[in-house]
């Protein structure tokens, strides 16, 4: 008798468990539809790509589309300026934010949790309110149709969301380890330099992949400030491919593939860094 009362509650878990699991699948599958709907696209001709109902195997598979794609629009030069702001924005932010959380969660001055939760504000502001005041500072500094726009603002703080995860594992760092470092003489930036950083590597890693993916999937901020087609990044590049009244839609496709697949890559390589790195933002300060 108790074991079949013990039996079915067995049972009704490993029912609600295939029936979870069943979902989590399907669902997977409608998330993976728009890339396969890409990947179909990049081996297509125009006319093959809007037909209905869908074909979603090529026939003929049109390999000739990334060859083609890559080279009739100099997406080696597009690939350079994007691996430049790259360099200089991941800089920026990494040293910037290590700065200014070390400030937050160690130094004590007037105002500190004042101003931290100011800066916390701002992650609720859209990017579009200060879109306007921003270009035309930009603007009267004549600093349009260059980089400037989009790597300095890095270099001063580095963003909200990174000086705060930056200070949430600076948190968990004992702060004995600093005092002892102290005692020995040394200055504020010795110990952020020899103390802090070497514990820091996972929050560097996170941070730094955050940023990559941002930069290297912007396409508002170089649309605004740069005019001069040598300039353009990988996220411009793309629309080269689409007119007034038409669009190479093969090209495209093909083309917008082999620039999603290096961030497909970092996803995978770095996956525990990713969750780490949302695990980091929930830890209490």
């Amino acid at each position: 008798m108790n074991s079949i009362v013990q039996t079915r509650p067995r049972g009704k878990i490993q029912y609600m468990r295939i029936l979870v699991y069943a979902i989590l699948i399907a669902g997977s599958f409608l998330m993976i539809t728009p890339f396969v709907w890409l990947l179909r696209s990049s081996l297509m001709d125009n006319n093959q790509i809007f037909i209905f109902p869908p074909q979603w195997i090529p026939s003929p598979f049109k390999w000739s589309n990334f060859s083609e794609a890559l080279t009739t629009a100099p997406f080696l030069t597009y690939f350079i300026n994007t691996m430049t702001i790259e360099l200089f924005v991941t800089s920026g932010v990494l040293i910037s934010s290590t700065l200014a959380a070390y400030s937050f969660a160690r130094l004590r001055w007037p105002g500190r949790d004042t101003v931290f939760g100011i800066l916390l504000t701002t992650l609720m502001m859209p990017y579009a309110v200060t879109l306007i005041p921003t270009f035309m500072f930009w603007r009267f500094l004549g600093a349009i149709d260059s980089y400037l726009p989009l790597i300095i603002p890095a270099w001063f703080g580095g963003g909200a969301f990174n000086i705060f995860l930056m200070r949430q594992f600076f948190m968990t760092i004992p702060k004995e380890l600093e005092e002892a470092a102290y005692i020995d003489g040394a200055k504020p930036f010795t110990v952020v330099w020899k103390v802090i950083l070497p514990l820091a590597k996972p929050a560097f890693i996170v941070i730094s992949i955050f940023t990559f993916i941002d930069v290297w999937n912007d396409f508002l901020g170089p649309l605004i400030y740069l005019n001069s087609s040598d300039k353009f990044t990988l996220a411009i590049g793309l629309n080269s491919f689409k007119g007034e009244l038409h669009a190479q839609w093969g090209y495209l496709m093909a083309a917008s593939l082999a620039i999603v697949m290096p961030i497909i890559v970092l996803f995978f390589v770095a996956q525990r860094y990713f969750i780490e790195g949302i695990a980091l933002t929930g830890i209490k300060g």
